[in-house]
């Protein structure tokens, strides 16, 4: 059983390290226990216990207060010196700054990493609403701005896989249903524009926007997370919008 293998698991060394690691590559992975990193990853309890400490003492998994583990920014990082998540901040980065300028509010560039959106970049100015969002973090698609985009024009069974994952309701309006969001999705998916109100922070409004690549993929997402106050604001969706074109622009897309 899972997590309950006995000393006949003939995987090699670096196989299980690779395992720890690929434990946090599913549904609901954003923070686990012992355990369940145990069950995902097939290994004895004890084995996971010892793996995961070694990933802790060197920096590719931290241990919350709450006794939980998540990915650490030394795994994290490594993983951006990969050359596509490299180039992508490189080309966003002028659009970002831009976009940071004009509005003085939080700026953030994400990617799809598994159900969660993983913050690249992020700009924030002393005014803007505060939000818990990082460079490194990852939270849920369907509570976000630039996780609602990569969840509109991800494949069909991610949407599947966010439901059957039972997503959290932040706020009131927060959606987590199916029913809500498949039509969310779709409005997105025509606009090319998500526009957030109080879902994940309170007192936040973000619009985001996604980016293509070459090949008219959507590899990314932009947003600007500002306070709910300033929703109506248009420059928030059209200063969005075009950055958003822009990078993908200079990825090679033409629309």
């Amino acid at each position: 059983m899972a997590g309950n293998r006995s000393s006949d698991d003939t995987r090699s060394v670096a196989e299980r390290v690779f395992a720890i690691a690929d434990a946090f590559g599913g549904p609901g992975s954003d923070d686990l226990t012992l355990g369940e990193i145990a069950r995902r990853s097939g290994l004895p309890l004890s084995t996971t216990h010892r793996l995961v400490t070694e990933w802790v003492e060197w920096g590719g998994i931290v241990r919350t207060d709450e006794g939980r583990y998540r990915v650490g920014m030394r795994l994290w990082k490594l993983g951006m010196r990969a050359p596509t998540a490299r180039r992508l901040r490189t080309v966003a980065r002028p659009y970002l700054e831009d976009l940071y300028e004009l509005t003085r509010e939080n700026v953030h560039l994400a990617v799809r990493d598994g159900l969660g959106a993983l913050y690249l970049e992020r700009f924030s100015g002393r005014g803007a609403v505060p939000v818990i969002s990082e460079v490194g973090s990852r939270l849920p698609l369907h509570a976000t701005g630039v996780g609602l985009v990569l969840l509109a024009f991800a494949p069909a069974d991610v949407l599947e896989q966010v439901v059957q994952a039972g997503p959290r309701r932040y706020l009131p309006n927060t959606m987590t249903t199916d029913r809500e969001l498949r039509p969310r999705l779709a409005d997105i998916r025509a606009r090319d524009l998500a526009v957030s109100v109080n879902e994940m922070t309170e007192d936040s409004f973000s619009a985001a926007a996604p980016i293509r690549d070459h090949t008219g993929e959507v590899v990314a997402a932009v947003s600007i997370v500002a306070h709910a106050d300033r929703s109506a604001d248009p420059q928030f969706p059209l200063a969005v919008s075009v950055a958003a074109r822009g990078i993908s622009r200079a990825l090679g897309w033409r629309a």
